[in-house]
C-alpha cells in the first residue's frame, strides 16, 4: 500500500514526506504538516487558530479530534464597562468582497498547539523534535514567498499588517511581500524548538500572562484563566449514509460536517450518477441543494437527523424533474489523517514573543449567527471546517479530504465527494472541476459551466459568473487511500506518493 499526501504546498508536502520516511505514520506526518503550514502558509493557518482531525486507523474506532477554539472572557467582570477592540475589514476577491472583523477583541481561545501535541502523543509514533524539524528549518531560515503566498499576502494585506510585528514580517515598506521576497520567522522556530515546554507556558504560564495583560490593555476578551481551562476533545464522528458509502464527518458543535451531512440526506434519493456530469440537470440539482440547505439552516434545520422524510422525498422529485488550510495523508498501513486548521483570517495581532499571530473567530459571522460576543466563557465555538473519510461497503476508508476557505468548505467538500462517489471521477479531475456556491441568496460559479446551467439556477437565485478560478471556492486537498492523491491548484496545492 503507498502512502499518499496532499497538502496546500509543496514544503508542506516535503515535510509530511521527511516524517514518514523517518518511521513516522499518518498522523506524525500530519502534525509536521500543520507545524510547517504555521511558517509557509501563514495567511492561512496559524499556531494561534483552531482545528480538527479526523483519524481512521485499522480495526479501531474513528476519532474526530476538537481543537477548535473557545470563546474567551473567563474570570471578567460580568458588569465590566468593557468595548472589545473590533473592527471591521473589507478583503475583495476578484469576483466578490467580504466583510471580516479583525482587533484583540476577535481572538478566540487558541487551540492548535494543545491539540497537535495531544494528536503527536496519542497517535505518532516518532519523537516530537523529528515531527517538528522541518517547520523549524524554514521558521529559522526562511524562505522564498511563491506566488499563492504573494495573492494571500495581498487580498489580506489590510489584517496581515495591522501592527508593527505584522507589518516587519509580510510588508516591504511599498505593500506586501510580493514573489520571489524572503519570509522567515526566527520567534516561531524558537516556540517550536521549546515545545513542550513552552506550549506549557502558553496555556499556564508566562506567556500566558503577558498575552492576558496584553488583552487588557488593548481592548481584548482572552484571559489567562481561558487559556488554562482550554482542553482537546476527542468525539465520535458524525456517519452519514450516502449511495452506498458512508461519510465520516466533522460532528456537532461544529456545523461543517453536520451541513454536509444535511446535504446529502437531501441528495441520498437523487440519482446523481444517472445525470450527466457537469450537465444543466447535475449542476441544477447540486445548485438546488445548496439553496434548499440554506433554506433550512435559516429555519434552524443543521443536522441530518433533523430532516423528515417527506422534506427528503419532496426535494427528491424537485431535482427528477428539473482561509484555511486542510491535509490529507494516508500511510502504508493503512492509516488515514484528515485535519483542517485555520486562524479564520487571523485578528493581525500576536502572542508576545512567539511570532503566533492569533485568530480572528470572534470575529467571524457565520460561526455567530445569534452576534457576536453573545455566547458565555468557555464555549467550543462552531466551526464550518469539515475533514471527511469515505468508508466503502466493507467499512475500509476510501476517500480522504477536506478544505479551506471559510464559508465555502462545506460546498466544496460536498461537490469533489459527490464528483468521486456518483460520477467515478479521477480525483484531480474532481477538485479541477469548476465549482458554484451560494452566499446571501446569490448563486457564485466559477468559469467552465455552460449556458443552460446558469439558465437552470436562474429561477433560484441570481447567478455571478467569476473571471477565474480562484481561492475564494475553498482548496480542497484529498486522497484515495494507498493509491492516490490530489491537491487543489486554487491554493498552490501540492501531492506526492510513496511506494
Amino acid at each position: 500500500m503507498k502512502a499518499c499526501i496532499a497538502t496546500g504546498h509543496p514544503a508542506v508536502t516535503r515535510a509530511a514526506a521527511q516524517v514518514l520516511h523517518a518511521g513516522g505514520n499518518a498522523f506524525d506526518a500530519a502534525v509536521a504538516a500543520a507545524f510547517t503550514s504555521a511558517v509557509v502558509e501563514p495567511a492561512l493557518t496559524s499556531l494561534g487558530g483552531g482545528g480538527f482531525l479526523l483519524a481512521v486507523r485499522p480495526q479501531q474506532e474513528p476519532v474526530l479530534v476538537d481543537f477548535f477554539v473557545d470563546t474567551p472572557g473567563a474570570g471578567l467582570p460580568a458588569d465590566a464597562d468593557h468595548v472589545p477592540h473590533f473592527d471591521p475589514v473589507d478583503i475583495q476577491f476578484k469576483g466578490a468582497r467580504q466583510t471580516f472583523n479583525i482587533g484583540y477583541g476577535a481572538a478566540a481561545v487558541p487551540g492548535v498547539v494543545r491539540g497537535l501535541l495531544h494528536v503527536h502523543e496519542q497517535f505518532g509514533r516518532v519523537p516530537l523534535e523529528t515531527v517538528t524539524a522541518p517547520a523549524i528549518a524554514l521558521a529559522e531560515q526562511g524562505c522564498a514567498v511563491d506566488a499563492m503566498m504573494a495573492y494571500t499576502f495581498d487580498i489580506l494585506h489590510p489584517i496581515l499588517t495591522a501592527d508593527d510585528e505584522g507589518r516587519a514580517m509580510f510588508g516591504r515598506g511599498d505593500g506586501p511581500k510580493r514573489e520571489g521576497d524572503h519570509i522567515d520567522n526566527p520567534a516561531l522556530g524558537a516556540f517550536l524548538r521549546g515545545l513542550p515546554g513552552t506550549a506549557a507556558a502558553l496555556y499556564e504560564g508566562q506567556t500566558a500572562r503577558s498575552l492576558a495583560r496584553l488583552m487588557r490593555q488593548k481592548g481584548g476578551l482572552l484571559t489567562a484563566k481561558d487559556l488554562a481551562a482550554y482542553r482537546v476533545i476527542e468525539r465520535a464522528p458524525l456517519a452519514v449514509q450516502y449511495h452506498g458509502v458512508t461519510a465520516l464527518l466533522n460532528p456537532p458543535p461544529s456545523l461543517g460536517g453536520s451541513l454536509i451531512g444535511l446535504s446529502l440526506a437531501l441528495l441520498d434519493e437523487v440519482p446523481l450518477s444517472t445525470f450527466a456530469w457537469g450537465s444543466a440537470r447535475h449542476i441544477g440539482a447540486l445548485g438546488g441543494m445548496m439553496h434548499e440547505v440554506d433554506r433550512l439552516r435559516a429555519q434552524g434545520v443543521t443536522h441530518p437527523d433533523q430532516l423528515d422524510g417527506a422534506a427528503r422525498a419532496a426535494f427528491a422529485r424537485r431535482q427528477s424533474t428539473g482561509g484555511t488550510t486542510h491535509c490529507t495523508i494516508s500511510d502504508a498501513d493503512g492509516n488515514v489523517a484528515s485535519m483542517t486548521t485555520s486562524n479564520g483570517e487571523g485578528c493581525g495581532h500576536f502572542i508576545p514573543g512567539t511570532g503566533i499571530m492569533l485568530n480572528n473567530m470572534m470575529g467571524e459571522d457565520d460561526l455567530h449567527p445569534g452576534g457576536f460576543h453573545q455566547a458565555p466563557a468557555g464555549e467550543r465555538v462552531a466551526s464550518m471546517m469539515a475533514p471527511t473519510v469515505i468508508l466503502d461497503e466493507q467499512g475500509r476508508p476510501t476517500l480522504g479530504l477536506g478544505s479551506g476557505g471559510s464559508k465555502r468548505i462545506r460546498t466544496a467538500v460536498l461537490q469533489v465527494l459527490c464528483h468521486v462517489v456518483d460520477h467515478g471521477l479521477a480525483l484531480q479531475d474532481a477538485i479541477d472541476a469548476p465549482r458554484l456556491h451560494i452566499e446571501d441568496d446569490r448563486f457564485q460559479l466559477e468559469p467552465g459551466f455552460d449556458d443552460a446551467v446558469r439558465q437552470s439556477l436562474a429561477p433560484l437565485a441570481p447567478v455571478n459568473v467569476w473571471p477565474s478560478q480562484d481561492l475564494y471556492f475553498g482548496g480542497v486537498h484529498a486522497v484515495v487511500a494507498g493509491r492516490a492523491a490530489g491537491a487543489d491548484r486554487r491554493r498552490g496545492g501540492a501531492t506526492l506518493v510513496l511506494d
